[in-house]
């Protein structure tokens, strides 16, 4: 059975600890010389303009260079291939430690890249990078992407994201439900997990929830149209307007369960 990994408390007094896991996975000044070649590549396609709206919309505290996702994507899709798992993770460390926008992206897409290599324990540094994002722009990619392919890998890891549907950090409670998508898509989606975080979630207040419950609902509509209906007809006293429009956009009997909800 799958080992379950042990969860990181955003206490900063932990932090020394995460970061040490990083030192004997490869040489320090290859990983930052890899990165000061990433970085230098970002500078060179900087566009001022870009970076100020981009800083402006995410109400970033980060350096912002301007470079667009698909362009760091492709660098990042680059520096990737042939690391090793320790290494992915030591290059993923060092380029989240730089208080730069791009950097971080790029260490969100390094870390998609070889998501293959990871082990159930690095569920950890999922946790740990989505506990300092304090942003859908990296938390949504990492959420999708890493914690659930982990998480499809390895069945065991879903008992995590039992606890961080009730985490304090609402970001880690939206990983908690964007991490079903991937099983959802394919048409094996945890319909009972699902329920069971809609409805401890359904009538929270925070904006970034009851837009992933909606996404989460609107996604499964498109494979089981019936279930969704039933489940939200079941709700319409008690969910927000924000999931229910989400969540009813493809379904043949939206306009009913809208006219239900406003009713």
């Amino acid at each position: 059975m799958d080992r379950l990994p042990r969860l990181i408390h955003p206490d900063t007094t932990k932090r020394a600890a995460f970061a040490a896991r990083f030192v004997v996975s490869a040489d320090h000044t290859d990983r930052v010389d890899a990165v000061d070649t990433i970085t230098a590549e970002l500078r060179t396609l900087a566009d001022p303009a870009r970076a100020e709206q981009e800083k402006r919309y995410l109400k970033s505290d980060l350096q912002h260079v301007g470079v667009p996702i698909p362009v760091i994507r492709k660098i990042a899709v680059r520096a990737a291939p042939g690391l090793g798992r320790e290494q992915t993770l030591a290059l993923t460390h060092e380029l989240w430690r730089r208080p730069v926008h791009e950097c971080r992206m790029a260490a969100v897409e390094v870390l998609i890249r070889n998501t293959p290599l990871l082990e159930a324990e690095d569920l950890t540094v999922a946790e740990h990078m989505i506990r300092e994002s304090r942003t859908w722009a990296y938390v949504d990619a990492i959420a999708i992407k890493v914690v659930g392919a982990l998480v499809a890998r390895h069945p065991p890891l879903a008992t995590t994201l039992d606890l961080w549907s009730a985490d304090e950090n609402f970001w880690i409670r939206r990983t908690a439900l964007l991490a079903l998508l991937p099983g959802i898509r394919a048409g094996d989606g945890d319909l009972a997990r699902l329920s069971t975080y809609g409805d401890a979630l359904i009538e929270e207040r925070e904006f970034f929830i009851r837009k992933a419950l909606g996404w989460v609902l609107r996604e499964l509509s498109k494979k089981d149209p019936d279930w969704v209906t039933a489940w939200v007809r079941d709700r319409t006293d008690r969910i927000s307007g924000i999931t229910i429009r989400e969540a009813v956009r493809h379904l043949p009997d939206r306009d009913t369960l809208l006219t239900a909800y406003r009713s």
